[in-house]
């Protein structure tokens, strides 16, 4: 008696399975890869070999239409050959035969679509459906549009500002009657179309496919403030004071809130850091806001260089030129497989396999390159302890540079005098 089991696998969608994967029990086993040159052999063999069991996963990898299921399903029938399937229940008559069938034919159907697309994204050609804002789509590749696409670019330099996701989205209200929700306005600042990526729903993405609305630096910056803002509450993300978000009362570990009040029948206005849930009677009582302004800038430059001076840091240099080389490396493999096609090494799916897996990895590795910190620590550090570095700036400008080095703020009353403590991020 043998036994004998028979495998086919889509490289398109799916990985072919492992050589042990139906074990010691079978006698041969047949596997295909995009076609069916083996199923064919194996019909041919049970000819002149007797075999009383063929294993397959499902009926559907008999064929591409039903009518090739039938067709083969007839010739084992034939040849007395019992057909055991490993993924589906038995059919026990005609009614379940012709349910099981059906279910075949959509299967089929819904693979032919899943293979069309699969070929689609190896030639890197956008996914089906409308092109995000901003873009149309072209004969083979998202074009910018010039209407839209000045919305878009405004929404990002906006973001890269101020670093407030909200505020980014009423300015487009405000300025271009261009009315998106927060979530919205999240996914254009990650979706990689604007970047000049393309990204699939297997979550791999490829570079350099077309033109892009922002700049490398612009998309990594981005990825930073969006990482720097999740350890914020929302309102605090796009407050506009540099402290909002970051101060705390040390006495009730209540964080605070910038608090504004004005003068009867006068111009002037004070800011004042006051806790905004304090479980203390009396409540603490709030601080003025340029006092601790004052004292948190002159809290940097006193700790900050120590603090960085104590940090382990690699070689961030040479982490960079290291996967730089291997982005290199990849694209002389890209340029060599033309050559390989036209001498016949490689045939065209092959190599627009190949050309999509090492464009995928390309896009890895830039990826890990943007999440590299954009500058030396240590010579920052240097900068930022400077007084006067400080005072130059505005308020939104301090509120970027508070939220690179600084994690919270403590704020304590020791009689008449006022402290802080500062916890950096590292």
């Amino acid at each position: 008696m043998q036994i004998i089991a028979y495998s086919y696998s889509e490289p398109l969608l799916e990985t072919a399975p492992a050589p042990n994967f139906w074990g010691q029990e079978v006698d041969r086993a047949y596997q295909d890869l995009g076609g069916r040159q083996q199923l064919q052999q194996l019909l041919k063999d049970c000819q002149t070999q007797p075999v009383q069991y063929l294993l397959i996963q499902r009926l559907e990898q008999l064929g591409d239409t039903v009518q090739q299921i039938c067709s083969h399903l007839e010739q084992l029938e034939t040849l007395g050959i019992q057909l055991i399937v490993t993924e589906e229940t038995a059919t026990e008559n005609k009614a379940n035969l012709l349910k099981l069938l059906a279910e075949i034919q959509r299967s089929q159907h819904s693979r032919s679509i899943r293979k069309a697309q699969a070929r689609n994204r190896i030639k890197a050609l956008p996914p089906p459906g409308k092109a995000p804002y901003g873009y149309r789509r072209g004969k083979d590749k998202y074009t910018v549009d010039k209407s839209t696409s000045p919305v878009v670019k405004d929404f990002f330099e906006h973001f890269l500002l101020y670093g407030s996701l909200r505020g980014s989205v009423r300015y487009l209200a405000k300025k271009y009657n261009k009315k998106i929700s927060a979530s919205t306005g999240h996914r254009w600042l990650t979706n990689p179309v604007y970047r000049g990526d393309l990204a699939y729903h297997n979550g791999e993405v490829i570079s350099n496919t077309h033109i892009p609305i922002i700049s490398r630096e612009e998309a990594a910056q981005i990825d930073r403030l969006l990482r720097r803002n999740r350890r914020l509450t929302p309102r605090a993300a796009s407050a506009p004071r540099s402290l909002a978000g970051l101060a705390v009362c040390a006495e009730c570990k209540s964080p605070m809130t910038v608090s504004k009040v004005t003068s009867y029948r006068q111009d002037k206005t004070y800011l004042y850091l006051r806790p905004i849930d304090c479980p203390k009677q009396p409540k603490c009582s709030s601080f003025a806001y340029q006092e601790i302004l004052q004292l948190t800038i002159e809290k940097i430059c006193q700790d900050l260089p120590a603090a960085v001076a104590e940090l382990q840091m690699p070689d961030m240099n040479g982490i960079k030129a290291g996967i730089v080389g291997a982005i290199d490396s990849k694209q002389q493999i890209l340029e060599q497989l033309p050559a390989l096609v036209n001498n016949e090494i490689l045939d065209t799916e092959t190599a627009e396999l190949r050309a999509y897996k090492i464009r995928t990895e390309i896009a890895e590795l830039q990826n890990k390159i943007a999440q590299l910190p954009p500058v030396n620590l240590r010579e920052t550090a240097q900068t930022v302890s400077l007084p006067q570095f400080w005072l130059d700036l505005s308020e939104s400008e301090r509120r970027f540079y508070f939220r690179e080095f600084i994690s919270q703020i403590e704020i304590l009353r020791e009689d008449a005098a006022v402290k802080v403590q500062i916890i950096f991020i590292f």
